[in-house]
């Protein structure tokens, strides 16, 4: 594991997060002052090692970090951390934000764009044994959701589940990259306000379309338990305007 500023460790990253996290990492060393200008950063393939991600990740998070003027790289000599003033990483962690906001509103765009048409096909396709896993995750929810607990791999495997019922293994792994990009933002959603029931109350109207097998009522359904989750989490209707979920 690499040391750096001042006997700072840098952590192994999880999969969902990759050149972000390295990303955050490293900055927040700089904010911290751990890191100082003019310090060196370990080669590429000891960060790749560190943060067990591979050197494209590693890559794409130095690029990141030159494009917010936190580091520049110099040819054959390595990577450094640049003199900046308090206004640059302030204006740094705004552009974070707000980059971070952008591309969860574009995985919401992505999801409307697919699971109401595997929504579609999933009513098509669902058979008996998918249908009774649904309701046990249903079930599972419905009893966290009357204790107050949070319920992410519920809501997470339910979507996953209606993907494995549209029975397209392509979609299934698209699907499954998406919802593990968005887990973070998920438990944050599933735990505010009256959004527990809202949820519960979508999953179960989804449930019923594709138990009647209706492709059409599936789509509607799902295109608006995504809109509304999008807006519950972006604050406002990103993807689209839904009435109910």
């Amino acid at each position: 594991m690499a040391v750096v500023g001042r006997g700072r460790r840098l952590q192994p990253v999880r999969r969902s997060r990759l050149y972000e996290a390295i990303v955050n990492q490293i900055h927040r060393l700089v904010v911290e002052g751990r890191l100082k200008p003019g310090d060196q950063l370990p080669p590429e393939r000891v960060l790749a090692d560190t943060f067990q991600v591979s050197r494209t990740s590693v890559r794409e998070a130095l690029r990141a970090l030159e494009l917010r003027g936190l580091v520049e790289r110099k040819q054959g000599g390595g990577t450094f951390v640049r003199t900046v003033s308090a206004q640059d990483l302030e204006r740094s962690m705004t552009s974070a934000m707000l980059a971070g906001k952008r591309e969860v509103a574009e995985l919401f765009e992505l999801r409307q764009m697919l699971e109401p048409a595997i929504a579609r096909k999933a009513a098509e396709r669902v058979d008996p044994d998918h249908l009774a896993e649904l309701e046990r995750i249903l079930e599972l929810q419905r009893e966290k959701v009357e204790r107050g607990e949070p319920y992410p791999d519920e809501d997470a495997a339910f979507h996953f589940t209606v993907a494995v019922a549209a029975n397209n293994a392509a979609l299934l792994r698209l699907v499954n990259v998406v919802m593990d990009l968005l887990r973070e933002s998920r438990a944050t959603y599933l735990q505010s306000g009256d959004r527990p029931r809202r949820s519960l109350d979508g999953h179960r109207r989804l449930l019923e379309a594709l138990r009647r097998h209706d492709p059409g009522l599936a789509e509607h359904i799902m295109h608006e338990h995504i809109a509304a989750v999008a807006a519950g989490v972006l604050g406002h209707d990103a993807v689209g305007r839904a009435s109910s979920q």
